[in-house]
């Protein structure tokens, strides 16, 4: 008896330098994944439940297994299919605006952050005055770490993840970086090294794939913290799917029968981040976490189809309003959800999860006045009906590109303004709603994207009202607006009501003084902490003062391009 005691002890030993002696584990080196679900029974916390936020980057909604997708996503459907997916779910159509509205539960019209992304030589950042979720979740006592990408300014050390709410932060601060160098630029001219560990450079990590480098970092935060003592709160940013898409060359072989390259590449990228989610999961149940922990998957914005995404059957792609550019994919996987293995309609929003996570937190997110969030964890737990009944997606007085005018909204609303909104069934989109086409996933990839939107541009110039009804049209594709002209009135009544909450855009032009040659050639915060900050309001021009004359020649080019692509279209389609 006591040799057979002996040999057990000797053998968890074993597994345990074993397990803790690897920096990456692939789902087939490890015990069966039915172990990661294992003890899934409802679970009374003696503690707040820990909370692991999993965001990715321009992954579409047809981009995940459970969705018909033609990419290998075992984990995530199998933590979907345990727990809730959420399928009426809605994100922001570019990273900046998802990620501020994750990280303070208010809509971009509250924040100032209503127009574009923040670009790095921006002097801007997610407002100082407003509270964030990370600092809300310390109040309730919990340690709180942040991995990957940030994207929301870094001109000033304030700005900084461990400024906002974060005990510690590893990862890019700016919107893009290459997954193995760490560079980031800003137009080919200026380029820096994007990879900091709390306000300090992380040199020494180039040539690691950074999905990988991420998910290492995640392992070893689980492994220091103590489950028992302290509840954790640990947001993970993945830059993944976002391009430049350069997947190790072994991910890459499973999709090597897929005639498009781009989606292959793609597909590839997606599917390290299902091994990733793998191995978090797997060292929550290793390190004690588990059974009191909620995880919370979801992505940013729509995909890309030029780049290898697909957001089928959805119109439009990223950085439009159409449902391919905003709704989100997303799930929830916990041992504490009363009613698993379901499928969830509820009307959810990004906006949601700040009072949502702090209410699980034990925190009072009352306290909070002017948030655009609601709690939904009876909706998403219990399945109770949902307190949202409405979602302001945009409001942005800086784009005006459409034809419209007061005389179209009714004299209620200039409908050359970029905005949308969706009250219960119905989704009205005004001015400039994006390019939106209906793109399979093998289709048109390898455009480039000049041409692309040469080519989708075309047929919503003369128009400056869409009305949908997303519940019984979600692919939008019977525009509504001429036959329910009062359904148009009440949602034009709704846009007018939010601008009224609207405070100024927060857009300033580019600093000189970010460009990284300046710096040691790394991308960091530029103005000194005493140093008064200018008026932020205004417009970004990319191109300087030939702006105007570069779009000329595209102009001029359009004709051309049009009939290029619609003889390409009808070759290939």
């Amino acid at each position: 008896m006591a040799m057979l005691v002996l040999s057990r002890i000797f053998l968890v030993n074993l597994l345990s330098f074993s397990y803790a002696s690897w920096d990456w584990v692939k789902p087939n080196q490890v015990e069966s994944e039915s172990f990661l679900f294992q003890g899934s029974a409802a679970y009374k916390a003696k503690q707040p439940p820990h909370i692991i936020f999993i965001l990715t980057d321009d992954q579409g909604f047809h981009d995940i297994g459970y969705h018909d997708s033609e990419i290998h996503t075992p984990t995530l459907d199998k933590l979907a299919k345990e727990g809730v997916k959420l399928e009426n779910y809605y994100v922001q159509p570019l990273c900046t605006p998802s990620r501020s509205q994750l990280i303070t539960g208010r809509y971009q019209i509250h924040t100032g952050l209503q127009h574009s992304i923040i670009r790095p030589r921006q002097p801007n950042c997610l407002p100082l005055h407003t509270p964030t979720l990370p600092q809300r979740l310390q109040e309730a006592g919990y340690a709180t770490h942040m991995v990957g990408k940030w994207h929301l300014g870094f001109y000033r050390k304030d700005c900084l993840p461990t400024r906002r709410g974060f005990h510690s932060y590893f990862g890019s601060l700016t919107g893009s970086v290459d997954y193995y160098t760490y560079s980031s630029c800003d137009g080919k001219p200026l380029c820096g090294f994007d990879l900091h560990e709390g306000e300090s450079v992380a040199w020494g990590h180039k040539g690691k794939y950074s999905t990988h480098l991420y998910t290492q970092r995640v392992r070893k935060i689980l492994a220091a913290h103590d489950p028992a003592s302290q509840p954790l709160f640990l947001f993970v940013s993945l830059q993944a799917a976002h391009t430049p898409l350069k997947p190790p060359k072994e991910y890459i072989y499973p999709y090597r029968g897929m005639g498009n390259v781009a989606r292959r590449k793609y597909a590839a990228v997606v599917s390290i981040v299902d091994e990733a989610v793998h191995n978090i999961t797997y060292a929550l149940r290793k390190y004690g976490y588990y059974k009191n922990s909620v995880l919370i998957f979801s992505t940013d914005n729509g995909a890309q189809p030029f780049t290898g995404g697909s957001n089928w059957p959805l119109r439009g792609r990223k950085g439009t309003y159409w449902e391919g550019g905003i709704r989100g994919v997303g799930f929830v996987h916990s041992p504490l959800l009363r009613h698993r293995r379901r499928v969830s309609k509820a009307l959810l929003h990004i906006t949601d999860w700040f009072p949502t996570l702090v209410g699980l937190a034990g925190g009072n997110a009352s306290q909070d006045g002017g948030l655009d969030g609601y709690d939904m964890w009876p909706t998403i737990s219990e399945g109770k009906e949902s307190p949202r009944l409405e979602i302001l997606h945009n409001i942005d007085p800086l784009n005006r590109k459409g034809r419209g005018s007061w005389t179209e909204g009714q004299q209620i609303w200039d409908t050359a303004v970029q905005a949308a909104v969706r009250v219960g069934d119905w989704k009205l989109l005004t001015g400039d709603p994006g390019h939106g086409d209906w793109v399979p996933p093998q289709v048109l990839a390898h455009f480039p994207g000049g041409w692309w939107n040469l080519e989708r541009g075309v047929g919503h110039q003369a128009k400056s009202v869409w009305l949908y009804n997303i519940t019984g049209d979600p692919c939008e594709r019977r525009d509504l607006a001429a036959q329910r002209p009062d359904v148009v009135k009440k949602l034009l009544t709704r846009l007018a009501y939010y601008n009224r909450t609207a405070v100024p855009v927060q857009y300033p032009p580019d600093d000189p003084r970010a460009n990284p040659d300046q710096h040691g050639g790394v991308w960091g915060p530029w103005v000194e902490d005493g140093e008064v900050q200018q008026a932020t309001t205004g417009v970004y021009y990319k191109k300087g003062k030939n702006r105007k004359k570069d779009k000329c020649k595209v102009c001029r080019l359009k004709p051309f391009f049009k009939r290029l692509n619609k003889r390409v279209l009808l070759n290939r389609m």
